[in-house]
């Protein structure tokens, strides 16, 4: 691949991330901000309020969850392909409290025809791993931008 067409790749990376999250009003509400996009690969950021503590004090899992699913999303539509989850599954592995900033990193594995498998680390501010993701991902009818 010539350095044209990686910074094409990027580009396009970084338009279908935009088209992703433009629209998605659960992420906006949770404060979920794209922090790094390229081909396959995502980056986001959310802080951890108080409104999303479980009855432990803790993180809900399903903030952890819709976090790493977010990142997972941005990934796998980075191609121009529309792309939904198949299946997702999460381990949590350590509490988070409020006040804490969570990171989810994902990175595509593999990817042929219409599907794939990411996998997703969500880490706290402290770069300890909180939570495993793995999601696969199928291709769907169209583009996020024609060309």
């Amino acid at each position: 691949m010539t350095d044209t067409d990686d910074a094409q790749a990027q580009h396009l990376a970084e338009k279908c991330a935009e088209i992703m999250l433009r629209d998605d009003q659960c992420s906006m509400a949770h404060g979920m901000a794209l922090v790094e996009v390229s081909p396959g690969y995502a980056k986001v950021r959310m802080p951890v309020r108080e409104d999303m503590l479980n009855g432990h004090g803790s993180c809900h899992g399903g903030m952890m969850f819709s976090l790493a699913d977010t990142a997972f999303a941005v990934a796998c539509n980075t191609r121009n392909q529309k792309c939904v989850a198949q299946h997702c599954d999460v381990s949590f592995v350590s509490p988070v409290v409020a006040g804490d900033v969570l990171e989810a990193v994902a990175t595509e594995r593999w990817r042929q025809g219409r599907s794939g498998i990411y996998d997703v680390t969500v880490v706290n501010r402290s770069g300890d791993t909180v939570a495993e993701f793995r999601g696969r991902s199928r291709t769907v009818a169209g583009m996020h931008i024609e060309t």
